[in-house]
């Protein structure tokens, strides 16, 4: 059989075929084994009592979770603990990122009964240590941060024994904005890098990398413990994580998050790689060395996976 060469027009167009149909079987089947899914991002469905006292207490409130809007792996483990990531501000963004699940359009206005909501939330949950995060609300003039303010001050008062990490937006780099959540000094405030420098402009549209570090500088040397994290897998080179890491070192993050990104939806950025576990076990002790205090770093591992850990 005459050797076969398929045209630019082709799907297959850089392979030379030289064994007919078979070989474009062969490839076809190839290329499907890379996008599926390896057996170490397996999980078990979300079951249990916990977990449905959970998802009634935020469903009866009117709450949202970045579990849910985020599409987390993790929902069944954590919600099935009898914890939740509450997401404040509303669940609609005004940025479109091209890896994030949380819907994109123009927010509602703001419901000035949310902290309260969320603070007797934490109490019916029994959260000894709470996460919060928000949407980016780049619409209000402050970027939302009075309503962060007065959602950590909620809590504290509903919940005198609860911590807290609150994972906050960029706020457009306004240093005023982000001042106020310092002077409440949250246990640990998080600003996720989410992804290398090269990447930054492809991956978070309306975010900049310095713009980023500048927040995490600016949290720590107003006296509050940080935290960053990152995906994997979206095409970074391995050189770039660890540039990526020494740069959030040298701002004064403490604490580190490092996991496998994965696709919401077709129209979301695609994988091009799933990271083994062992990948992710050597960027641990890379970050370790490099002298962050904590890091989580697996297939699975989110921003707010473990955080009860950090404090």
């Amino acid at each position: 059989m005459e050797t076969k060469e398929l045209t630019k027009e082709s799907s297959w167009s850089s392979i030379v075929l030289k064994n007919g149909k078979n070989k474009v079987k062969d490839h076809l089947v190839e290329e499907k084994d890379k996008r599926r899914k390896p057996k170490w991002l397996k999980v078990k469905l979300p079951t249990g009592e916990a977990y449905k006292k959970v998802r009634e207490i935020t469903k009866s409130r009117n709450l949202h979770t970045i579990c849910e809007s985020g599409n987390c792996p993790n929902m069944g483990e954590c919600w099935g603990a009898g914890t939740a990531t509450f997401m404040i501000l509303g669940n609609i963004c005004t940025r479109s990122c091209g890896f994030c699940n949380v819907k994109t359009g123009r927010p509602l206005p703001v419901d000035t009964l949310e902290p309260l909501k969320v603070a007797r939330s934490i109490k019916l949950m029994n959260v000894k240590h709470a996460v919060i995060t928000s949407v980016d609300r780049d619409d209000l003039r402050d970027g939302g941060a009075s309503i962060w303010v007065e959602t950590i001050n909620m809590i504290r008062k509903v919940n005198p024994t609860t911590t807290m990490e609150t994972l906050i937006p960029d706020f457009k780099g306004k240093l005023k904005d982000i001042q106020p959540i310092i002077d409440v000094k949250p246990e640990v405030v998080s600003h996720n890098l989410e992804t290398v420098k090269s990447l930054t402009r492809k991956v978070r549209i309306q975010a900049r990398y310095e713009r980023s570090l500048d927040t995490l500088r600016h949290l720590y040397e107003g006296g509050i413990r940080t935290k960053s994290g990152m995906m994997l897998g979206l095409g970074e080179k391995e050189d770039e994580v660890i540039e990526s890491m020494k740069d959030l070192r040298n701002v004064g993050v403490k604490i580190l998050t490092l996991g496998q990104y994965l696709q919401p939806s077709k129209k979301h950025l695609p994988v091009v790689e799933f990271i083994t576990p062992e990948k992710f076990a050597y960027f641990k002790e890379v970050g370790l060395s490099l002298g962050f205090e904590h890091v989580e770093s697996s297939p699975l591992v989110r921003s707010s996976y473990h955080a009860e850990k950090h404090i």
